[in-house]
């Protein structure tokens, strides 16, 4: 049984429901999957916080279980400020006024929003295997462009992605559950064979989300607002973080996401910023690897 002492529900938030678990007790923590996960993907993270802090996981709006709304021309019901306003609102629903909130992938970037757009309710963010979407599309390069074209077959629409994935979902996503317990394996499964995901070339659910960086345009090119709150970022096993190093900012970004440069584009972005100068060992979904690790990397996150 995963999630064990969880209440699993629906909230609304207003705009959409959410499917949702939370449990434990002490300070409130927000744990925001990455694409194209669920909110199963916590299932070894939040049992191992919830003796330190009321954890909540939801599925963010498009993905898993929670609520897909009709898309528009900028695909704005799936913007990251949307999805921010989701979990403000799941938030207060559930009695909690602030809270910390720590994102993976696409998450981190909704966990970032969330400190941007509502700094009086975020008290610390954490972000993880993620960058500022504006440090990737200012510094895209040819060899980004080839090593990550699925972004930019999302974000095309003349020869809409979803019918391409939803052929066989298996094959695109190409995940396999080693790391994952049965449970949260067929959630996983069942997330992304749901057809609501990406219906029809709508660019609905968790499939419409990347497309959303490529529709809306920065403002002078430049980020204009910055975190407030305490942050932490996290990174690949193995990586050296050498936020401070000056130079990062002319490098070009990798495949690889350099972590000099990953933990540089954060600092240009949030206040009071602080490294992490070990990495707990994890693959590319540190959110369900390395549950031993994370115990120590997470009681320190907030």
């Amino acid at each position: 049984m995963i999630f064990k002492g969880f209440t699993l529900e629906r909230v609304d938030v207003g705009e959409v429901e959410l499917r949702v678990r939370h449990g434990g007790s002490g300070p409130p923590l927000l744990l925001l999957h990455g694409h194209p996960r669920t909110h199963a993907t916590w299932h070894e993270v939040a049992p191992l916080l919830a003796d330190r802090f009321t954890v909540v996981c939801p599925d963010l709006r498009g993905y898993g279980g929670s609520g897909k709304p009709p898309t528009d021309a900028e695909h704005t019901p799936y913007s990251k400020r949307a999805m921010a306003q989701d979990a403000v609102a799941l938030m207060r629903a559930l009695g909690h006024g602030t809270f910390a909130v720590a994102g993976h992938d696409r998450g981190a970037l909704v966990a970032f929003r969330t400190a941007m757009d509502h700094p009086r309710a975020v008290t610390a963010l954490l972000v993880m295997d993620g960058l500022p979407v504006v440090e990737h599309l200012e510094r895209c390069d040819a060899r980004f462009a080839a090593a990550w074209w699925h972004w930019w077959f999302f974000g095309q629409t003349a020869k809409p992605a979803e019918r391409v994935i939803n052929a066989d979902p298996d094959a695109w996503y190409a995940t396999t559950g080693e790391h994952m317990a049965p449970e949260a394996w067929a959630d996983f499964q069942e997330a992304i064979h749901d057809p609501a995901t990406g219906r029809g070339g709508a660019g609905r659910g968790g499939r419409g989300d990347p497309r959303v960086p490529r529709s809306s345009r920065p403002v002078n090119g430049a980020v204009v607002n910055a975190a407030e709150c305490p942050p932490l970022c996290g990174v690949k096993r193995g990586q050296t973080l050498l936020a401070s190093t000056k130079e990062a900012r002319s490098w070009p970004l990798s495949p690889s996401w350099p972590s000099v440069r990953f933990c540089w584009s954060w600092r240009s972005c949030c206040r009071g910023f602080r490294d992490i100068r070990s990495a707990a060992p994890s693959g590319r979904w540190a959110s369900d690897r390395g549950p031993v690790p994370r115990r120590r990397a997470g009681s320190g996150a907030c």
